[in-house]
Formats: C-alpha cells, structure tokens, sequence
C-alpha cells in the first residue's frame, strides 16, 4: 500500500522538555517564561464583557459614512493580524520543547484567540467588516505564519509584527476616533506588549544555537518583513489620512518600538555592538523616505531623503513612544 506523502510526523513525548541546559536556557529566563503564563492567567479579561460594557457605556459604535471604509481597511490589518499571531503562537506552543517557553506561548494563543474574536464583533457591530488584505500585508502575515525555522517566527511576531500592532494601537487610541474602540484598546497593548517578552527571553537562547548559515538567513527574513511591512503602509496612506492620522508619525511609533525590542533581545544577549539594530534601522529609515515621503516633498528632494538617511541614519528615537516595550522581571 502507498504511504500518503502528506502524513504528519510521528509525534512523541519531549521528556527532555524540563532540561533547561540542553536549550541554553538561563534559570532566570525560564522563570520569566514561566511567569508570563501565569500573568496571562491573571490578567486575563471577559471580551464579550468588555465589549459589552463599552457598548453599554457609549452606544452602539458610529462613524461617519466616509471613514468607515478607512477603518475597516486598518482595522482589516488588526483582525487578520490577531489570527495570524494565533495560528503563529499556538504553532509555537506545541512546537517548542522547553515547558517554559511552551507555557509563555500557550498563553499567548489565548490572548491571540480573545482578540480576534473581540475585534470580528466590534467590526461587525460597526458595519465595517473588513475585505482581504492587501497583497504586501498578506505576504508578511503568511511569511511569518509559514517561516520555515522557529526563532524566525519568534522575531517576526514577537519583535516585528506585534510592535507595529502596538503602534497603531497608539496612535488610534490618541485620536479617539470612536468611544468603543478606544475603550478597546488599553486591553489589547497590555497583552500585547506582555507577548514580546516570548522574543525577549527565549530567542537569546536559540540564536546562540544557530549556525553563522542559519543567523545571516534570520537577518535576511527581518530584512524581507520590513520592505514587506513599509509597501504595505503605502497600500493605506490614504486611509490613515483620512481618519486623520499622520502616517509619518505612525511609521516613527512603530519603529521607535521594533528598535527598542531589538535593543533589548542584543542586550539579552550580552551583545554591545548596535550594527545590525543599526542597518536595519537606517535600512527601514531610507526606505520610509523613498516610500512614504512627507507632503509637497518632490521626487528630487525623496531621492535626498533616502541618499542621506541611507548614509547617515535617522534622528535618534523617542524612548516614550516605546515605554511599554521592556524586559520583564523574573
């Protein structure tokens, strides 16, 4: 009889799962990813309740005719985004051995999992449910969601989607452009920024088990995830335009935050050269110039842009765009 070449591998039982050094894990880490669990568990709120109560306290949720379609389109990221981090973070809660790490990411699956469901009913409640995403968007999500090693999904949720989520988280609850969603989004950053700290406390441990091969082919995927991220904010300038929304303050949130998860994972590591942090860095600033150029900017002064951030890099970022990003304590 022919076998099924789609059969799923063998699964067995990690018995070495509870042996920290065979994962190059520190006690201190593991405790911290053990606490993750536990602070999820403890912080974890009623989303049909929440939403209910806002509902309750501001009314059925209202915009006007013609920003409806730009909030549906942003919002589309959001939603589509929360079940990529479920599918991701439940891959990884049955794919990494260490239990605390596996406890870290089980947690994070049932946040994933509330806030995609809260944020399908809060868009249908609006009358904005959102269309497919646009194509460079749904290459990112699917990049991450199919990456092909574990710590390449670990840095592309943890350290790169999830800080650009917690952007628009920021700017969105500043403009207050509907009660309900604003009320909404306090509890979405505080789970959020609890779930970089997976990237933070595990990832240390797997890149040091990484061949010189497979550490340039992570660098290379953040490099990918970036352009992909940047085209895809071209894809929504006129929508956050039209809800008002300076896109070039958005893009600086979230990279003030990308930048300081970053920061944080080399200081993790016990690494004090800031270079690759720095060529991403200037890397993403150029392309922001030539992508997403500030108004009545022309072509020549864009291409100026991007020369000199290309040569010089970027004014240093403000740390209180990125206060919620940190290292947890054990």
């Amino acid at each position: 009889m022919l076998r099924s070449r789609h059969r799923r591998p063998n699964k067995q039982l990690p018995y070495h799962m509870f042996d920290r050094a065979r994962f190059g894990l520190e006690a201190q880490d593991a405790r911290t990813l053990e606490r993750i669990y536990h602070k999820g568990q403890e912080r974890s709120w009623d989303g049909q309740a929440v939403l209910r109560a806002l509902v309750e306290r501001h009314g059925q949720p209202r915009v006007a005719p013609a920003l409806r379609p730009a909030l549906a389109r942003l919002f589309a990221v959001i939603m589509w985004g929360e079940l990529a981090a479920w599918k991701v973070s439940a891959a990884l809660a049955e794919e990494l051995e260490p239990f605390p790490a596996k406890l870290a990411a089980t947690s994070q699956a049932h946040d994933e999992a509330r806030h995609f469901f809260v944020m399908h009913d809060y868009l249908e409640l609006l009358g904005a449910m959102p269309d497919r995403l646009d194509r460079p968007i749904e290459r990112l999500l699917s990049a991450v969601m199919n990456a092909d090693h574990l710590a390449k999904k670990l840095i592309g949720m943890q350290l790169m989607v999830e800080p650009v989520a917690l952007s628009v988280f920021h700017v969105v609850r500043a403009l207050d452009v509907e009660p309900v969603l604003t009320g909404l989004m306090p509890y979405y950053q505080r789970d959020e920024a609890r779930h970089v700290a997976l990237g933070l406390k595990y990832l240390p441990a797997m890149i040091r088990q990484m061949s010189t091969r497979e550490r340039v082919a992570l660098m290379r995927f953040q490099f990918r995830l970036l352009t992909l991220e940047l085209w895809g904010s071209v894809g929504l300038m006129r929508d956050y335009k039209a809800l008002g929304i300076d896109l070039r303050v958005a893009v600086e949130v979230a990279r003030a935050k990308q930048r300081k998860a970053l920061e944080l994972l080399i200081a993790e590591m016990g690494i004090r050269s800031t270079l690759p942090i720095e060529l991403l860095d200037r890397y993403s600033s150029a392309m922001t110039e030539a992508l997403l150029p500030a108004d009545d900017v022309t072509l020549r002064e864009r291409l100026r842009g991007f020369a000199r951030t290309a040569a010089w890099g970027k004014q240093p970022i403000d740390e209180a765009l990125a206060d919620e990003i940190t290292t947890p304590a054990a």
